[in-house]
């Protein structure tokens, strides 16, 4: 289904922690009301392994089709995540995924357009699938990306408040998430139906556009 709430290893957040190449082939981006476009929410973890086979085989999809003219995507690298009261983190896959996250959440600032961001982390996530999470780094250069703003990002803090922000965010999910992915759309929990988030994504598009993924 996903990853449970297991919690295992600790990641001290007050300390600053000092793949091969993949092209996505992605449709170009068309103009589309910003009114009209569905939210399409998912809550994660960056080496969930759930996480990372609906990231790479299904949410790819709509970069592949034209449905990312018509969707608000978001991505929210937390998930099971705990806060102790000593300001350490309890993250469900260890320390790396920790890092991890913060290096994904400091990626969504650093490059906002929602292509040039999912490019980066779907490549991590790639290579997490592949046993090879490790080499995470060398998703900058197999998508010509400066690591220069992640980096300052992770090293300045901004990534550990851009991370308060986003368990916030996920602490206040009604109903409250029970695994990851947890894939919202327009406010709607997909539930254990995320990997038909497609036909959901239709039929909450109010637009005249219609994409030709919604035809099919």
């Amino acid at each position: 289904m996903g990853c449970e709430k297991v919690l295992v290893l600790t990641f001290l957040v007050a300390a600053a922690a000092h793949a091969s190449a993949y092209s996505m082939q992605m449709q170009p981006l068309m103009a589309s009301s910003a009114d009209n476009k569905v939210s399409l929410s998912v809550y994660y973890e960056s080496l969930c392994p759930y996480c990372a086979n609906f990231m790479v085989n299904h949410l790819l999809k709509i970069f592949q089709t034209d449905l990312i003219n018509i969707v608000n995507l978001r991505l929210i690298p937390w998930g099971n995540t705990q806060i102790q009261s000593n300001d350490t983190w309890i993250c469900q896959h260890g320390v790396d995924e920790c890092q991890l996250d913060v290096i994904e959440a400091c990626a969504i600032n650093s490059w906002p357009r929602v292509e040039t961001h999912f490019k980066f982390i779907y490549c991590v996530e790639r290579l997490h699938l592949m046993d090879k999470h490790t080499q995470w780094q060398s998703c900058y250069g197999a998508n010509n990306l400066d690591q220069t703003p992640v980096n300052n990002c992770y090293n300045n803090g901004h990534g550990f408040q851009l991370e308060m922000a986003y368990a916030d965010e996920t602490a206040k999910l009604n109903p409250r998430h029970r695994f990851v992915p947890w894939v919202v759309v327009n406010n709607v929990p997909l539930q254990e139906d995320f990997e038909n988030f497609i036909g959901y994504i239709c039929r909450a598009y109010r637009g005249n556009k219609v994409p030709k993924a919604c035809a099919r």
